[in-house]
């Protein structure tokens, strides 16, 4: 298990992307994948929040074009990425901006969605760092810490004794090896999130197996974010 993150040269130079800033459409395309992904589908409804440097100057940079495009899965280098207003209309995806003040302390380059498709809804806050790099910082109100730079099991359940080493079990099994693991709370005894980024794909298998337990309330696999 690896106690820090290093930063290679591919981040430094940044992705290939269609757009004018790195910080404010590749990292913002980035974003609108994860959201996905977190919804487990395309939404059909999108409520999205800019704060800081996202909201004075997003639509200048694309960054409003940039998250509709994640949001429908287009990669960082599409070149729909311009046309992803149109697309979304196409696909019967309905999505509304407004500006906000997400508070002190918060990255400049921030978003918050809130999506929604059928009965199921996710709301996700996150920002872009530069260089396409971006950092998922809040899920369903739990703090988290994730760059969608590896594979990501997600695990809401009850806080109780042996729930990490029963998930942790099923990886050693699998001969998954974990790059990262964090936990998060609001309260003891209350409901905990886990964020689990690995070094290895994560087999319907394992998801299905933690799925099962009786104090599982959530599982979500976010596969590696490349493009």
């Amino acid at each position: 298990m690896s106690a820090s993150k290093q930063v290679s040269v591919f981040d430094v130079i940044g992705p290939i992307m269609v757009g004018p800033s790195s910080s404010h459409t590749a990292g913002a395309v980035r974003l609108g994948q994860i959201g996905r992904l977190l919804l487990e589908g395309q939404p059909t409804e999108a409520e999205i929040e800019l704060h800081g440097s996202f909201a004075q100057t997003g639509a200048g940079h694309g960054t409003d074009k940039a998250v509709v495009a994640g949001l429908l899965g287009l990669a960082t280098y599409d070149e729909r990425i311009r046309d992803s207003f149109a697309l979304a209309k196409a696909a019967n995806l309905r999505f509304h901006f407004q500006n906000v003040d997400l508070g002190d302390g918060v990255h400049p380059n921030t978003l918050r969605l809130t999506l929604r498709r059928g009965e199921s809804e996710i709301q996700m806050t996150g920002c872009s760092l530069g260089g396409g790099m971006i950092e998922i910082t809040n899920i369903q109100g739990y703090p988290t810490s994730f760059s969608g730079a590896y594979e990501t099991l997600l695990v809401v359940a009850k806080d109780r004794p042996g729930t990490i080493n029963a998930v942790t079990g099923w990886l050693l099994e699998h001969s998954i090896n974990i790059a990262f693991f964090r936990v998060e709370r609001r309260q003891r005894d209350g409901e905990a999130i886990m964020v689990i980024e690995t070094d290895d794909v994560l087999p319907q298998e394992i998801i299905d197996a933690i799925q099962d337990f009786w104090w599982v309330r959530w599982v979500c696999r976010i596969h590696k974010v490349s493009g």
